[in-house]
């Protein structure tokens, strides 16, 4: 049984190990911003090696019994043993519901994001720390004080009572006699033990106040001391985060959104962008509508302040697993521009364009003329700011987040079908929640 064991922990060891990076990388905004069709396949690899991960656990279980019958009296080892556990069980559950994230509702994706993240923040530094610490040097060191002090305390054969060398002594292996000494001439602090604490302290120091400021961000709770050791320009991000470059002059809510009709966001944005954020002025800014349509315009900002807005509450699912529900959004709705600019006949689809010159999407004309579908300016009463595409952004509720096009900028009528910059790498164009 012992050497199944081993054999499973050294493949499981190697899953996590594949499983931290590959999803290190996927977490990575310069990952998603360099190399987006790279990030896209490490996304499948890292659904595979989850997956993958099920057969060690899985084979684990019909020994589970007698494996812990068998370290019963070492808690350390039974501790440990349940730890890794709860940890593998709850990372292959809720990346489960995050990978099939169409059958789930959207509080059961965001709670399963919300474990993931939780138990990757606790498991991978504890994975490190317990790999570390049994490596074979490490095991030496630790022991090494124990085996230098045997030597020191062996009795000399004159100082032996005259009356006790008749007995015949009690004859031991190396191993026992070793084993005796340390529990007889334990050190207080071994160097093992002392390797341990310091390799925990320096993980907590390193990567607790990131954990601490992602546990903050999630749950909302009020600052303590432990803010001073967040590192500078790590602040939590704000539901609607505010934005230094805003527009002027700055669109002014409607009574239904200021405060707003759905009561304010619930949830959390989690910001992605596959560039650089632009950073949008006023007196440069342009709107376009162009292609296949009869009034082609060009709109500056003064301009496209005075186009009648409208409210809408709707929520806002990521592809990713992540949700924020009744966000009170004010702008243009899509149809209204079209039906302005007056789409011809020949016209099939409608291209956006984001103010980045890189990100670009496409919806069918009957998609596009969806009454919820809206050209949005502000949410809960706030300018976009552009971290979450403000100034101007495309908002289809129905579909996955990355068909809204954020930083929008031009809008073009055309006659044929295109794939925007997602559905080139890979992502479905069937974006329907």
């Amino acid at each position: 049984m012992l050497k199944k064991l081993k054999r499973l922990h050294k493949w499981n060891a190697w899953l996590v190990i594949l499983l931290a990076v590959s999803g290190v990388l996927i977490f990575v905004p310069a990952f998603r911003t360099a190399l987006p069709q790279i990030r896209l396949w490490t996304k499948e690899l890292h659904i595979i090696l989850g997956v993958i991960s099920l057969i060690p656990v899985l084979l684990y279980v019909p020994s589970a019994l007698r494996h812990i019958k068998h370290i019963r009296r070492n808690r350390g080892q039974l501790w440990n043993l349940f730890i890794v556990l709860f940890v593998m069980a709850g990372w292959i559950i809720s990346g489960f519901i995050l990978w099939q994230h169409r059958l789930f509702t959207p509080g059961w994706n965001n709670a399963a994001l919300f474990w993931h993240d939780l138990l990757s923040w606790v498991g991978i530094p504890y994975v490190i720390f317990h790999s570390i610490t049994r490596l074979r040097w490490v095991k030496r060191a630790g022991f090494k004080p124990l085996i230098e002090r045997q030597s020191s305390h062996v009795a000399e054969p004159s100082s032996i009572p005259t009356r006790l060398t008749q007995i015949q002594p009690i004859r031991r292996s190396p191993g026992e006699r070793l084993r005796e000494e340390a529990r007889v001439n334990r050190p207080i602090l071994s160097r093992r033990v002392f390797i341990q604490m310091t390799l925990g302290v320096l993980l907590a120091i390193s990567i607790g106040p990131y954990f601490y400021r992602w546990l903050k961000r999630q749950f909302d709770f009020g600052g303590t001391a432990i803010d001073a050791l967040i590192p500078p320009g790590t602040e939590p991000i704000p539901k609607v985060p505010t934005d230094a470059s805003q527009m002027i002059p700055a669109p002014t809510p409607l009574p239904e959104s200021e405060p707003p009709i759905g009561g304010g966001a619930k949830g959390r944005f989690r910001i992605y962008t596959v560039t650089e954020m632009p950073t949008s002025r006023a007196e440069n800014w342009t709107f376009e509508i162009t292609g296949l349509v009869d009034h082609p315009y060009v709109y500056n900002w003064d301009e496209f302040m005075e186009l009648k807005r409208e409210v809408q509450v709707s929520d806002f699912h990521c592809v990713t697993g992540w949700s924020v529900h009744n966000c009170t959004w004010e702008g243009i709705k899509l149809s209204a521009l079209l039906l302005a600019a007056g789409v011809q006949s020949d016209a099939k689809n409608v291209k956006f364009y984001s103010g980045d010159g890189v990100y670009t999407d496409t919806l069918s004309l009957e998609q596009a003329n969806m009454d919820d579908v809206m050209v949005a300016v502000m949410l809960d009463g706030k300018p976009l700011p552009k971290t979450l595409g403000g100034p101007v952004r495309l908002i289809v509720p129905k579909m996955y987040a990355y068909k809204s096009v954020k930083w929008l900028q031009a809008i073009q009528l055309i006659g044929h079908d295109e794939d925007g910059f997602w559905i080139e790498r890979g992502y479905s164009k069937d974006a329907w929640v």
